[in-house]
């Protein structure tokens, strides 16, 4: 076997877009297993879905609402992952930018050009700041930021409820804030009228996807990007090269939370115009946990793994129509996750099938 065949079946082998793919399609039987041990049909339950997903224009404008800010999550997840940490923390960045949002958004009276950039900004902020907060009591006192952002999430979910119920933002008799003002939404109201007036179409992705690709720019197109992604390979070797270790992981956990950030005021901007008391935490930030593992932590695939993750997400609830029950989508989306976390498993049993079809056949 020539030199340059075996470097097409090794870079085959390492193919993350195809062991996404097969780990995708691994969910769906599984997926349709569970529909038929409930003593439903896979393909009429899947056809609803999809059904949901791309039947009017209104479904697939929701759909595009709802993967918004799992892309953006996904990405501050993806990009905390290639810098070498673990930000579970996106989840309560997210509910400070969204809180923050909220106050800014109903706290302050501005051109709408000036409010919108401006809400955006602080919130993105509020959100870098406690993100960067759990990346220096790593840098600082080693604390794993696993447990700092579990408490950090915790603690902003309190801290929203509190605010909600026992300051200005409080609404008389409602679970809600006062609404943001007008000059704070980005919501597109023409497009809106198109689509359907239900539904809350929005410049969020637009602004998504300027995110991704500036991000990837920053990966790795600079030095910045170059150096936390040295430290995320090897940090020792990274600080031996003379990169500060301490300085880089501040950096990461700050530009990842300024993500997750975004994408809650992205949610109050475009969609939902305040904020209410939680009852338990959404589950933005965890999610987007399998966004930036089924895109591999890619900044790129994270606007493809988002869209798909609010498919599942937004279609799976019609399948309810047909009688299948909705909660099967969580089994896909657990048994995609599962799949890609053995993805290396995957990769070992390829490579075993392919030395063992080419065995003697080597030259």
């Amino acid at each position: 076997m020539s030199s340059n065949t075996k470097k097409k079946k090794m870079s085959l082998a390492d193919n993350a877009v195809l062991f996404s793919l097969i780990s995708i399609i691994l969910g769906l039987i599984v997926g349709a297993i569970a529909l038929l041990l409930a003593g439903e049909d896979p393909i009429v339950a899947y056809s609803a879905m999809l059904e949901g997903v791309f039947g009017k224009p209104k479904f697939i404008a929701w759909t595009i609402i709802r993967s918004t800010p799992l892309i953006l999550t996904g990405l501050s997840i993806a990009f905390a992952f290639k810098t070498g940490l673990f930000n579970i923390g996106a989840e309560g960045q997210f509910i400070i930018g969204a809180l923050v949002a909220t106050i800014v958004g109903a706290g302050v009276q501005l051109p709408a050009i000036i409010h919108i950039p401006f809400t955006l900004l602080v919130a993105g902020l509020a959100g870098g700041l406690w993100g960067g907060f759990a990346g220096w009591l790593k840098s600082k006192f080693g604390i794993n930021e696993v447990i700092a952002t579990i408490m950090l999430n915790w603690i902003a979910f309190y801290l929203s409820n509190f605010m909600i119920k026992s300051t200005w933002l409080a609404r008389p008799n409602s679970e809600a804030s006062v609404s943001i003002h007008d000059s704070a939404s980005i919501g597109i109201d023409w497009l809106t009228g198109l689509v359907g007036p239900a539904t809350k179409v929005n410049w969020g992705i637009i602004i998504s996807i300027i995110l991704v690709l500036i991000i990837a720019f920053i990966l790795f197109k600079t030095t910045l990007g170059f150096e936390l992604r040295g430290v995320g390979y090897n940090k020792f070797g990274a600080e031996y090269g003379g990169i500060n270790v301490s300085s880089s992981i501040l950096k990461s956990m700050a530009i990842a939370g300024l993500l997750a950030g975004i994408a809650g005021a992205i949610q109050v901007m475009g969609v939902s115009g305040n904020v209410t008391i939680l009852a338990a935490q959404e589950g933005y930030g965890f999610d987007g946990i399998a966004v930036a593992l089924i895109a591999n932590s890619n900044p790129i695939g994270v606007i493809f793994s988002g869209l798909l993750f609010g498919a599942f997400k937004y279609g799976g609830t019609k399948m309810q129509a047909v009688g299948a029950p909705s909660e099967v989508i969580n089994i896909v989306i657990g048994s995609i996750v599962y799949f890609i976390a053995l993805s290396s498993v995957l990769r070992m049993m390829y490579v075993k099938f392919r030395d063992k079809k080419n065995k003697g056949g080597n030259v």
